[in-house]
């Protein structure tokens, strides 16, 4: 069976090609100034993924929904909110734990530390309930956990037995999420041994690097890449 290749998008936002050719978007802001320029504008998206309700992980949702109408799955506040007042078809609204297929793959819900929400024009404030992960097992049985934006917690060991991820997807830019030396822990917690590091060097304040995130992983392969390009998992 074919593959799963991985591109990063900048900041938090990447996208999957699955093992039978379907195109799965995590936290799509694709406005980020480190997307390239010929990512900005999808030819096409079958599902996307949301983690969690800040402007810097949806910042493009909407707008990507409308016109491409994937799947899109996200916690049940996020998911009301796009059928309710955004008029957003196709979503998926689910809860830490659960499991649920979208074009063929399947998503799991996880834990993750963090928040989720955004202050309006107005004012007001947008609670978007908890922020989450996903463990995301494709069709060929890769498995990747894609943290969202997180710090590390004990419970990435229950994540690590219940799933046996292949491949860890962590943020590491610090200030916002977790930094190396936490994202190295968290490897250890998970038992993954690849780790693909996102969620640094977008501003100055997400200062962590890959190559210091190698420096606490010990035998843990760290995938470092540059936005727009793919690799194979």
């Amino acid at each position: 069976m074919a593959n799963v290749d991985f591109t990063w998008l900048g900041h938090g936002s990447y996208r999957f090609d699955s093992a039978e050719g379907k195109r799965i978007y995590v936290d799509p802001w694709l406005d980020n100034p480190k997307c390239p320029e010929n990512e900005k504008q999808p030819g096409r998206i079958d599902v996307i993924a949301i983690t969690h309700g800040h402007n810097d992980h949806t910042g493009n949702l909407v707008e990507l929904a409308k016109a491409h109408s994937p799947a899109v799955v996200a916690i049940v506040e996020i998911g009301d909110w796009l059928e309710g007042t955004q008029g957003v078809a196709n979503v998926i609204g689910m809860n830490k734990g659960g499991t649920v297929e979208a074009g063929g793959v399947k998503f799991t819900m996880t834990r993750a530390e963090h928040s989720s929400g955004f202050t309006q024009n107005d004012g007001s404030a947008l609670f978007f309930g908890e922020p989450a992960g996903f463990v995301v097992e494709f069709e060929n049985g890769l498995k990747v956990y894609c943290a969202g934006d997180t710090d590390v917690f004990s419970d990435m060991q229950l994540i690590g037995r219940l799933h046996s991820p292949d491949v860890a997807v962590l943020p590491i830019g610090d200030h916002y999420t977790m930094g190396p030396r936490g994202a190295a822990v968290a490897l250890e917690l998970l038992g993954a041994g690849r780790c693909i590091p996102v969620h640094w060097g977008t501003f100055p304040l997400l200062h962590g690097t890959p190559d210091q995130l190698r420096e606490f992983a010990g035998d843990v392969e760290v995938i470092a890449t540059e936005p727009g390009a793919t690799i194979t998992l």
